[in-house]
């Protein structure tokens, strides 16, 4: 599938890079994509999509490419050395996908002149070449949604002002517990992972990190001479499902907790200790730890450090334990 998208980006480029200028009868836009089901899809998408009615161009530039059968993808990923890399494909081939896995998009059309456009159009077409597509992912300052917004700024060569504040000083925590979905167990594992680095506040541009932040902080932007940046919209509204409580971590931790106290007083009427609990829970911590250790010292991620929730099993198996011991 990726060295069919490659082929077919090969293609797009040689066709276009001959016409080279855009129409007068071109427009771009960002794109805004509402979040999947996936883990890695739930905080959404953003793309360029270029129009040139005149040359019959309608074409999608998507820096959100990788794929997991690349040679040692899962590898790179703990390592935070994830490489994506900058596509083109049709409009309509793009939209089948979104459609296909029931995903909406919104659609903000840029009030950019002709010059501005033609450059923008130029920088994409560049950055779409086999040596310079490729770009080390980071989640949050290097992603799908902060390329194309500051392709953008490099092209107005303005200052770019929102009256949109959202959630203006939130932390990254605060925004991925959001997207995660609250008491999700992908919002228990983040957590145990990102200690005080994700206790930041996020305020102006940092926030843009997220597609559906992106969009709403474009929809009420201007330039410094008041004139808005979007012209036409059709935002999106994301709709973020909630965790049924049964399904949350906070039941799941408490159940664990339940149970520990039942073998504490079971083992202590018996007399004798159920190890193969304990080794096995001995055996869990290690492993956690030693994941810990390697991406705090070997890996590039930026708000990697120890959580206090990765205490949290180990203190409820010490106490509940004490049980069986405590006379």
């Amino acid at each position: 599938m990726k060295r069919l998208t490659y082929i077919l980006t090969l293609l797009l480029i040689a066709v276009m890079s001959e016409a080279q200028e855009l129409s007068e009868n071109s427009r771009i836009s960002l794109l805004t994509c509402t979040p999947g089901e996936e883990l890695y899809a739930r905080y959404g998408h953003t793309a360029i999509r270029v129009v040139d009615t005149t040359q019959q161009w309608d074409v999608v530039f998507n820096y959100g490419l990788f794929s997991f059968e690349d040679s040692g993808f899962y590898w790179h990923f703990v390592q935070g050395q994830t490489w994506y890399e900058l596509g083109i494909e049709s409009y309509n081939a793009f939209m089948h996908e979104y459609r296909y896995a029931h995903r909406a998009v919104a659609e903000q059309v840029l009030l950019l002149d002709y010059a501005q456009r033609q450059q923008l159009w130029t920088a994409l077409l560049e950055n779409a070449q086999p040596e310079n597509c490729k770009y080390l992912y980071n989640f949050v300052f290097d992603n799908c949604a902060t390329r194309p917004y500051y392709m953008l700024k490099q092209v107005l060569t303005d200052t770019i002002v929102s009256a949109y504040k959202g959630w203006e000083g939130a932390s990254y925590r605060d925004f991925i517990h959001h997207y995660t979905r609250h008491g999700s167990w992908a919002e228990f594992g983040i957590d145990l992972i990102f200690g005080y680095k994700a206790d930041q506040a996020v305020t102006g541009e940092g926030r843009l990190f997220l597609p559906e932040e992106l969009m709403l902080y474009l929809s009420e932007a201007h330039l410094s001479d008041g004139r808005p940046l979007v012209a036409y919209e059709t935002c999106v509204p994301f709709v973020i499902a909630a965790v049924p409580w049964y399904g949350t971590w906070y039941v799941g931790i408490a159940l664990f907790g339940l149970v520990m106290i039942w073998l504490g007083f079971y083992d202590r009427l018996r007399g004798k200790r159920t190890r193969w609990v304990d080794i096995t829970l001995y055996v869990l911590y290690g492993l956690v730890a030693a994941l810990l250790i390697f991406l705090i010292f070997f890996s590039i991620h930026p708000l990697v450090s120890i959580g206090w929730r990765v205490f949290l099993i180990p203190f409820i198996h010490l106490c509940t334990r004490y049980i069986y011991i405590w006379r």
